[in-house]
């Protein structure tokens, strides 16, 4: 597979990614246990999408940008472009990631001084994940191309689904990972600070900031199999693709507290998403017969994006059961789980 990615690209690019974590983790520690005000989230965004298009300026620059030779100039161009769309994909994507999180932090009650802590294992872990994919994907593609058509077709199917999801809360209740969780840990009722186990009785327990983490890991892995593949209908350029995915992921925390108190305001969001999904899927079916330009993928997703956020700011919200946050019981969950699993 043909790619820009070259020993001193990915060296330079590993380079600036460990530099943001190390900064990131150093504020962490710094600050410790503490609530997140907006003003504070949306320095640290605003800072994180500065720095994605201060390294795809630069990309474009080492590629030739301002080379005297236009195929040079054409070419580099081309993959500000590719990067610029699949950073906008992903970053819209993780939106709605945003808002199953804040679901989960609802359901589980977790304090807001401990969130931060929650969202920064989560994107590492998050990091690591989309990597592996990102190279299992590749390997597949230069292997066996008809997998585009399988990428394709799986993501009209999830932008389907997701425009009729639109507008329902998850059940977090019945989320088979936290099943599982129920059945094989033992989970405290309450919280002990930021600890992930905790001893109660003599016993050791494992507090609901685990539980949390372990759901966020696997929300993540279920968004990742919809987000993978819609890079890829983007470019098949393993650095690229790499690039654009983990700058997009490497805000999610800022974002997540800038966007936490605004989700209502967003609620036509995913039906936006959805024809972006739908769009991009076609585009990859339609591969072999004709290529869409990058820049009409990226007019195109741009526009859709933003009427589906300005309309959400033009129709209300239809009214219905407010959200309401509640404490997690271990002891309650096991007692339907056991439940059900008499009646069966």
């Amino acid at each position: 597979m043909i790619s820009i990615g070259t020993p001193l690209l990915w060296s330079l690019f590993a380079a600036f990614v460990v530099i943001a974590l190390t900064i990131d983790f150093f504020s962490l520690s710094r600050q410790g246990a503490h609530v997140v005000g907006l003003r504070e989230a949306a320095i640290w965004s605003i800072s994180w999408v500065a720095m994605s298009f201060a390294f795809v300026a630069g990309l474009w620059w080492f590629l030739g940008g301002t080379s005297h030779d236009p195929n040079l100039r054409e070419f580099a161009a081309d993959k500000a472009l590719e990067f610029i769309t699949g950073y906008l994909v992903e970053k819209a994507l993780a939106v709605d990631n945003i808002f199953v999180f804040l679901m989960i932090f609802t359901y589980f009650a977790v304090p807001a001084a401990f969130q931060k802590r929650v969202l920064m294992i989560g994107i590492l872990g998050a990091l690591v994940l989309r990597a592996v994919m990102i190279l299992i994907g590749a390997w597949m593609i230069a292997r066996f191309h008809w997998i585009m058509y399988v990428f394709g077709a799986l993501l009209m199917f999830t932008g389907v689904k997701m425009w009729r999801a639109a507008g329902h809360e998850p059940d977090i209740g019945s989320n088979p990972a936290l099943r599982w969780i129920n059945r094989h840990m033992s989970i405290s009722p309450g919280y002990d600070g930021e600890k992930f186990f905790t001893v109660i009785n003599g016993t050791r327990m494992a507090t609901p900031l685990l539980v949390v983490i372990l759901l966020i890991g696997f929300v993540d892995m279920v968004f990742a199999v919809d987000s993978i593949p819609a890079i890829f209908a983007i470019t098949t350029d393993p650095f690229i693709v790499l690039t654009s995915n983990v700058l997009a992921i490497l805000g999610l925390r800022a974002m997540y507290f800038l966007l936490a108190g605004m989700h209502e305001r967003f609620h036509l969001l995913s039906f936006g998403l959805a024809i972006v999904l739908v769009f991009i899927g076609a585009k990859m079916l339609l591969v072999d017969f004709y290529k869409i330009p990058i820049a009409w993928s990226l007019s195109f997703t741009v526009t859709t994006l933003a009427v589906a956020m300005l309309l959400s700011l033009w129709v209300p919200v239809k009214p219905g059961r407010a959200r309401t946050a509640f404490p997690f019981d271990p002891k309650q969950e096991a007692k339907q789980d056991e439940g059900s699993m008499g009646k069966k």
